[in-house]
């Protein structure tokens, strides 16, 4: 494989591809110059104060530098609103209400708006878009507004300026839409500079200390602003001595980084660790119910604020996988988030509480504990007893971001609890950048679950009260997740944490059209349909070739890349599938196993308890069935097995085949990093094949009806 100096993104190609490299050698990602076209050969104003303001300023300048247009500050003078919108002498008007500081044609629109919506219905993120007297108008109550404003009209590209385009009101679904960075300040030993990253080292730390050069970290937080993040935790959930000290000592290091992110609207969270007070304040005790303690909280939470007064929060993983707790106390992790809870209150400031807490000391024997139950049994007990500022981060699955597992029972059951969930761009578990998996449309299914049936709130109203949090799958790669078609993974996050009904095949065009975005009208028609039928189902590809039917891991111990069917079987982790030469899956039942079904609410408790009615994706996930248990297609569960681990590969090499059609017609570095890791992929998928259908041909004794070759 290429390193990353030869990775390098070349020139045009002979077709006349648009480079999408920076000046720096760095990818474009989803905001190459090409597609500020639009906007930069129009007549801009902008008109407002402030950070954010003076950043859409700045894109709209950069914009015009490059194609022509113009751009100006508001008149000496302003219009009354009263006055007719004949005209004026721009094409775009950019503008935060209220109408007293607006342009005429700025001014007409918000009329009508306020007539029709009241004043404040934006809110502090939410903008207007319309078209009148043929000019294109972006209204904002607040500088953000218009930050997002910007960034839709560079999505919609020239349609912005059509002959006719109705009024439309955008505000974000999810009020906080973050990005978790899993960085380390030290070369961590085993986890390395990124715990579970895939895309090189981190943009924020290297070698122990803060990067001196942050503009990669700018160019970082305008993508963010672009598809909709607007908060970033800096450091690994998992805190180690270094890392801690961001808190005290290396404040000064997390304060440039949130000066870098700042015009952007993105707003810097941080790591801390439950032990800080005894690891970095000196106390004996880090317990939550000692007044010394909540002192130290206090002070130090203070002096964040002093160095970055808005900052957003503490992220903390506690009691679990080694990581300090209340529970060393005898506390509760009520007691524990509420500690830190009133130190940021005084703030407006939030903390995360991951519930990622389970047995990670399992005897493999016993059967009746069960990893998929453990953070409905810690937390549910503590709904409604923990403070209004302290949110509660819950994975999307039960156990740890599978291919396929239900959703979490318990977004369900804390409705007195604030929770966001918490999905994974990194692709740990899914081909960690190495493989193809567009995962938008399992986040998609996960945010339109009913947990209550068909009809009632989804999993998506549950995340507007707390957030959405992901995972970031970004390193110092120039194609920033290492996999240049995985950028879409991160795009595709931003856009549904803003808006989570919108269509994952929708979002796609956008990404593809404005990363792959080229000079002549038509040209990205082969593009878009090569990569479409690459991606629209590279999930299910990658389900197809690895664990079937929500059985869950199978892989590598450790690292977790590559087929290794019985690699955590045997181990403390929980994490088994149970297979013998009778049947396969987990026991999961009230009737038989560990009860798991009970903790989901009608109607979906019944319908995960029986194995008839159980959608057949999870079936293994819920139950032990013989290997000849139908499923709802007619086949029987070892057929399945083998027929989707051959046709996964199959997907696999038609996906590259593909690729391998748009040669000559893409820049020269993403076609052949894109190459090089389909050629691994495909390796991999025929490992999984062969390992996964040779284990269960050995374990049931039946073989493949369509006479095809196991080893």
């Amino acid at each position: 494989m290429r390193t990353h100096e030869a990775a390098a993104i070349g020139p045009l190609d002979p077709v006349g591809a648009v480079n999408t490299a920076r000046s720096d050698g760095v990818h474009a990602a989803w905001l190459p110059p090409e597609a500020f076209g639009a906007i930069g050969a129009r007549h801009s104003l902008v008109c407002g104060d402030g950070v954010l303001v003076d950043t859409v300023r700045d894109e709209i300048s950069r914009a015009c530098a490059r194609y022509g247009g113009s751009t100006d500050r508001p008149p000496p003078r302003p219009a009354s609103p009263d006055r007719p919108a004949a005209g004026t002498p721009y094409d775009l008007v950019l503008a935060l209400v209220p109408a007293a500081l607006l342009p005429v044609t700025a001014a007409a629109v918000q009329v009508g708006y306020q007539r029709r919506h009241g004043a404040g219905a934006l809110g502090e993120e939410g903008f207007l878009l319309a078209r009148h007297a043929e000019v294109t108008v972006v209204l904002a109550e607040a500088p953000a507004g218009l930050l997002y404003g910007l960034f839709h009209l560079v999505r919609l590209g020239e349609s912005a300026f059509g002959l006719t385009r109705p009024t439309e009101l955008h505000r974000p679904a999810v009020r906080l839409r973050m990005l978790d960075h899993w960085d380390n300040v030290d070369v961590h030993p085993v986890t390395g500079q990124v715990e579970r990253g895939y895309a090189g080292g981190s943009i924020f730390w290297r070698d122990g200390a803060r990067r001196d050069d942050l503009t990669r970290v700018g160019a970082y937080g305008r993508l963010l602003a672009a598809c909709g993040v607007n908060a970033v935790s800096v450091n690994n959930v998992n805190v180690h001595a270094t890392e801690a000290r961001l808190l005290t000592d290396g404040l000064g290091d997390v304060a440039a980084i949130a000066d870098v992110l700042r015009p952007y609207g993105i707003r810097v969270h941080l790591s801390v660790s439950f032990a800080a007070p005894v690891a970095l304040g000196g106390l004996p005790t880090a317990d939550p119910l000692v007044d010394g303690v909540r002192t130290w909280w206090a002070d130090t939470t203070r002096d964040v604020y002093e160095s970055i007064p808005d900052f957003g929060g503490y992220v903390v993983k506690a009691d679990s996988e080694g990581q300090p707790g209340p529970f060393a106390y005898g506390r509760s992790h009520a007691d524990g988030a509420n500690l830190l809870a009133d130190a940021l209150a005084p703030f407006g400031g939030v903390v995360h509480w991951r519930a990622f807490i389970y047995d990670h000391r399992q005897d493999w024997r016993d059967r009746s504990t069960d990893r998929a139950r453990a953070a409905h049994d810690h937390f549910t007990p503590l709904d409604g007893r923990f403070r209004d500022n302290v949110i509660l981060q819950v994975k999307h699955g039960p156990m740890d971001f599978q291919p396929r597992e239900p959703v979490s029972p318990v977004l369900a059951a804390m409705p007195n609890t604030r929770l966001a969930v918490e999905f994974q761009a990194t692709q740990e578990y899914t081909g960690q950048q190495r493989h193809v998996c567009y995962l938008a449309p399992w986040w998609s299914e996960v945010l339109g679950f009913a947990p209550w049936g068909d009809g009632g709130p989804t999993v998506a109203d549950v995340a507007a009260g707390g957030g959405l949090v992901g995972v970031s799958n970004v390193g110092d790669d120039p194609f920033w997740t290492g996999h240049p078609l995985a950028q879409a993974n991160l795009y595709a996050f931003g856009r549904l944490a803003w808006d989570p009904r919108l269509d994952p095949v929708a979002v796609l065009d956008e990404w593809i059209d404005l990363t792959f975005v080229r000079p002549a009208p038509g040209c990205p028609g082969p593009v878009r349909r090569a990569l479409h039928a690459i991606m629209d189902d590279s999930w299910r590809t990658y389900e197809r070739y690895t664990a079937p039917l929500g059985v869950g891991f199978m892989v590598r111990p450790g690292h977790h890349y590559g087929p290794d069917v019985d690699g955590y079987e045997y181990t403390p982790w929980g994490t088994y599938h149970f297979a013998d030469r009778d049947g396969v899956g987990v026991d999961r039942t009230r009737t038989s196993g560990t009860g798991f079904t009970g903790q989901f609410p009608p109607p979906w408790r019944d319908v995960y308890e029986s194995p008839d009615r159980c959608p057949d994706e999870l079936l293994l996930f819920f139950h032990h069935v013989p290997y000849g248990h139908l499923l709802h297609d007619g086949s029987t569960v070892i057929q399945h097995i083998y027929d989707t681990h051959f046709a996964g590969y199959e997907q696999v090499v038609t996906m590259r085949r593909r690729w391998e059609g748009l040669a000559g017609r893409l820049d020269p570095g993403v076609y052949d990093r894109v190459r090089e890791r389909l050629d691994e992929q495909l390796r991999c998928a025929q490992e999984w094949r062969d390992q996964v259908n040779a284990y269960f041909f050995r374990k049931s004794g039946v073989p493949d009806a369509r006479g095809r070759p196991i080893h």
